[in-house]
């Protein structure tokens, strides 16, 4: 057999070549002989990482940036032609720079007197033990190996647990999750590490929710500039970078649109970026307190509705009040609210995505009812993982417009 080119990576990270053949670990360009021996392309890249491709938070390190650019753009094309459509622009994807995550939630096992803290390996529940990362902010690695010291003194015999660090304003935000702290030995020992790591908060679930055991001064995050209460392990973007690169592209998708509803608006990182009147719908109870706390201190012209769209969606009606819609789902999608969308008179929708393939399905509702998908941004957050996000800006008018 003659060497195969890998012509495209698959939806899990694997090369495919042009006969359909799947090689775990390749890079397009590659070339792929009959026995498995791989003669590296163009694309390929030595992965910078010692845990790859051992750990699960990274999957295709082992590609440069303008294949795995290409990767990411290639998944939203492939979900809107499941669907039978096509944007009329596919931009060029976003790519947020190593070291650049700011949240991350990793598994913690006690072995002995040791701690193991990491990832799960690729499809396993065995933690690999984190001993360096190159997606994290230096500001949550650094607490890695002190964190294992800690837990040694906290976790039982063969316990797990997680932890959930969240970079705010006023620092990182540490979550201990499943996690007892019981006597004043345990009490005393999480008060100094939260005083000798400057922790913005600390807080334990121990099953019966988040109790924060340290907190200097409110904790906050920035939004459209302006300082937005964090509740604990609350939803925020990845990086910094990706969010700017959302923001950006909703506002474009917005245009000068002044009467907007903002669905699915957590804690307001769109509804805060966008000017005039703005209605920010949400359905987890904290961040619309949250957020509308933060819009009434800055004096923000911003109305809070604390609502479950998957049960109460707006109905045609009541969305044709509106200029434009911002929706920003889980990665369900929005099947309902977007049926209604649908039929409504909105003349402009900015749709963000977590998930390529309910964005489609999503798609085609809009599509059926008359909406045309003009671009599709696609955002890389998660860098070297299989995860897309995107922001697609769809406008009223055309028939069947985003199709093929």
């Amino acid at each position: 057999m003659p060497l195969e080119e890998i012509v495209r990576l698959a939806a899990r990270g694997d090369g495919v070549t042009a006969s359909g053949r799947y090689v775990p670990l390749t890079a397009p360009g590659d070339l792929v002989a009959a026995d498995g021996a791989v003669t590296p392309g163009p694309h390929r890249r030595s992965p910078p990482c010692r845990h790859f491709p051992e750990c699960g938070g990274c999957q295709v390190q082992q590609v440069d940036d303008e294949a795995y650019a290409a990767y990411l753009a290639d998944r939203v094309v492939a979900a809107l032609a499941a669907q039978g459509l096509a944007a009329r622009e596919i931009r060029p994807p976003h790519l947020s720079p190593p070291n650049s995550r700011r949240r991350a939630s990793l598994k913690a096992e006690r072995r002995g007197k040791a701690v193991l803290l990491g990832f799960h390996a690729e499809a396993s529940h065995r933690i690999v033990d984190m001993r360096e990362c190159h997606i994290l902010r230096p500001e949550l690695f650094a607490l890695v190996a002190p964190l294992r010291a800690l837990l040694a003194t906290l976790l039982g015999p063969r316990a797990g647990g997680g932890v959930a660090m969240t970079l705010a304003d006023q620092g990182v935000d540490l979550l201990l999750d499943r996690v007892e702290a019981d006597g004043l030995a345990a009490t005393e020992a999480l008060t100094a590490f939260a005083r000798e790591h400057r922790l913005a908060r600390l807080g334990l679930d121990d099953g019966y929710g988040a109790q924060t055991r340290w907190e200097p001064e409110p904790v906050t995050v920035t939004l459209g500039g302006v300082p937005v209460p964090l509740p604990p392990a609350a939803f925020l973007q990845a990086t910094r970078e990706g969010e700017a690169a959302l923001v950006a592209a909703v506002g474009e998708a917005v245009g000068e649109a002044r009467i907007v509803a903002d669905l699915f608006a957590g804690l307001g990182t769109f509804a805060l970026s966008l000017d005039g009147r703005i209605l920010a719908a949400e359905g987890a109870r904290d961040a619309a307190l949250a957020l509308k706390a933060a819009a009434n201190a800055a004096g923000r012209p911003l109305f809070v509705d604390h609502r479950d769209l998957f049960r109460r969606p707006y109905d045609a009606t009541e969305l044709g009040r509106f200029e434009a819609v911002v929706l920003d789902p889980p990665r369900a999608g929005a099947k309902e609210q977007v049926a209604a969308l649908a039929a409504s008179t909105v003349p402009r929708i900015a749709y963000v995505s977590c998930n390529p393939a309910t964005f489609a399905r999503d798609a085609a509702t809009l599509a059926a009812g008359g909406y045309a998908l003009d671009w599709v941004r696609p955002v890389g957050q998660f860098r070297w993982s299989t995860h897309v996000e995107l922001v697609g800006a769809f406008s009223r008018g055309g028939g069947r417009g985003a199709g093929p």
